[in-house]
């Protein structure tokens, strides 16, 4: 058996991008809790449709660690169905390995809808309900990178949670999704507590936290930590991204953009598993925290979360040539 560097675990989809151009944005006065605004009982026209097979929180991080030169596979579930095959097929022409994909034939391979208005998209998403488990022909992965999955994966996330356990050399990445934030701190308490990286936003992090006043990135990234993941990194869009080790805050800037974003569909999922990849790669913390914005930056340039993900020689090309602003800084 290959031998797994990088292991995703995550719900697999299929994304159908609609390109609006009859729609508005509405926001509260600071800018925040925006609508996106199309007419009612209306056929609204879209410019094109564009559909991208194998994406998600977990796929996209397999195809980006394969890209940077890891053993990188997959596990999921999909459906014994046209959407699956293709799925399958785009994950093997992007080095992953799929042996641990399982197919369920009463459920269909999820399909997301994207609506994309200018460079921001909004997701209508249907998460199937299938039956997750571990494979028990598979391999022990040296890392596991753990998202987004359905309301019904609580058990599995107990199986997980078991085979770190057993398997106390694995390394845990979580990068939670929807419905895993949905679920709560404390039904997910021991996952928290395995996780050795912890991926999410500012707006993510209150979430948690279940808290709605204004807190500063510090005080998050502190809180975020008392739950139980050793390093711990928050990201705040345009504004750049914060690591804290238990010791020392880092700080990031963007890597700064070619050209406006098209998509920013997988920033984050670029991020953060790129920023995982190069601790697996032997790199530090804080040469880790300079590879993520790379290839977000790269990503954003493309519609899909998958398109601009970079090889290594190319990332580590755009950081030779990075401005001189464009540095790791320690703010506390």
């Amino acid at each position: 058996m290959k031998e797994i560097d990088f292991l995703a675990i995550g719900d697999i989809v299929t994304d159908a991008f609609i390109q609006l151009r009859d729609a508005s944005v509405e926001c509260d006065v600071d800018q925040e809790n925006c609508k996106l605004c199309v007419r009612f009982g209306d056929k609204i026209p879209y410019e094109k449709v564009d559909i991208i097979r194998a994406v998600g929180n977990s796929p996209n991080a397999s195809v980006s660690a394969s890209r940077l030169g890891l053993s990188s596979a997959l596990l999921c579930n999909i459906g014994d169905d046209q959407n699956g095959k293709e799925c399958l097929e785009s994950l093997s022409e992007n080095g992953v390995i799929t042996n641990y994909i399982k197919i369920e034939k009463e459920f269909p391979t999820n399909y997301h809808y994207v609506l994309r208005y200018q460079a921001e998209r909004t997701i209508l998403v249907k998460h199937e309900e299938f039956n997750y488990d571990i494979p028990k022909d598979l391999p022990t992965p040296k890392w596991i990178y753990l998202s987004s999955l359905a309301e019904n994966s609580l058990p599995f996330h107990q199986e997980i949670v078991k085979y770190l356990k057993e398997h106390p050399g694995v390394k845990l990445a979580f990068q939670p999704g929807t419905f895993q934030m949905k679920l709560g701190y404390e039904k997910l308490k021991d996952i928290y507590q395995h996780s050795e990286l912890f991926f999410c936003n500012i707006e993510e992090a209150k979430k948690i936290l279940e808290i709605k006043e204004h807190k500063e990135v510090k005080e998050l990234l502190l809180d975020i930590q008392n739950l139980g993941p050793k390093i711990v990194v928050i990201t705040d869009g345009p504004n750049g991204a914060y690591v804290y080790d238990g010791e020392n805050i880092l700080y990031t800037p963007m890597y700064p953009d070619p050209a406006p974003p098209v998509d920013r569909t997988g920033a984050g999922d670029s991020f953060a598993s790129t920023l995982a990849s190069a601790l697996i790669l032997g790199k530090s913390l804080e040469e880790a925290l300079s590879w993520g914005p790379v290839n977000s930056m790269s990503v954003v340039q493309y519609v899909g979360a998958q398109k601009g993900l970079l090889r290594r020689k190319k990332l580590e090309e755009y950081l030779v040539n990075a401005p001189k602003d464009y540095m790791i800084k320690k703010i506390s």
